[in-house]
């Protein structure tokens, strides 16, 4: 398992999420994080040598994508804030705290890249980052630095998980989460859906009908 991997609607919100995250505080220090709901999966530590403009494969042949230096398209990105590329070294040896997804979200020829960045003591989100290949070079189409957000590609579109907590709770279990659907529409990511999951809540889990925009 290479980092924390959360779900939107019915399939979040449980004890076993916040269980996950505990699990994760020793794994993503060790190593860099991958993982990416329905899109394919990028493992392994981020390697500083690849060259971040390279471009993945059509989204037709799953997995066989040329990756990208995830470290490095963060750090040349100017829209990334300067205190998550300030956050943005090693955990161990060359081993980033980096999760990277590829998928197909915005409808274009070639893989859409996730990225999300973690801090290295307890996997924590602290930017999540959508790339898509424009003229041959990645541009950013969404960008989150919430606190302890992530972002993930899910079948309905970019779902993007944030966690709670209330005064007294450890950081390895939240009391609930915000999970927020986009979807990707005339060159933009829109906000479709937004529901609160509270673990040990009866009713926790109901996914309300989308917003229309």
């Amino acid at each position: 398992m290479h980092g924390l991997k959360r779900r939107g609607g019915a399939k979040a919100g449980s004890a076993a999420a916040a269980a996950l995250a505990a699990l994760a505080l020793s794994v993503c220090a060790l190593a860099s994080c991958s993982t990416g709901g329905t899109g394919t999966r990028d493992e392994g530590p981020a390697r500083s040598d690849q060259v971040a403009q390279g471009s993945p494969v059509p989204s037709a042949t799953p997995g066989k994508e040329h990756t990208v230096d995830p470290v490095r398209l963060v750090r040349e990105d100017p829209k990334v804030s300067k205190a998550v590329k300030a956050d943005l070294k090693p955990c161990a040896g060359d081993a980033y705290p980096v999760d990277v997804a590829y998928g197909n979200l915005t409808g274009g020829a070639r893989n859409d890249v996730v990225v999300n960045v973690l801090t290295c003591g307890d996997a924590i989100g602290i930017g999540s980052y959508v790339y898509r290949v424009k003229d041959g070079a990645y541009e950013n189409v969404f960008r989150t630095e919430e606190p302890a957000s992530y972002a993930e590609i899910d079948r309905d579109g970019l779902t993007v998980t944030r966690q709670t907590y209330e005064k007294d709770d450890s950081v390895a279990l939240p009391s609930g989460e915000d999970i927020t659907l986009y979807e990707w529409r005339d060159d933009a990511f829109v906000q479709t859906s937004h529901w609160t999951n509270r673990y040990g809540s009866a009713g926790g889990d109901v996914r309300p009908a989308p917003e229309e925009n």
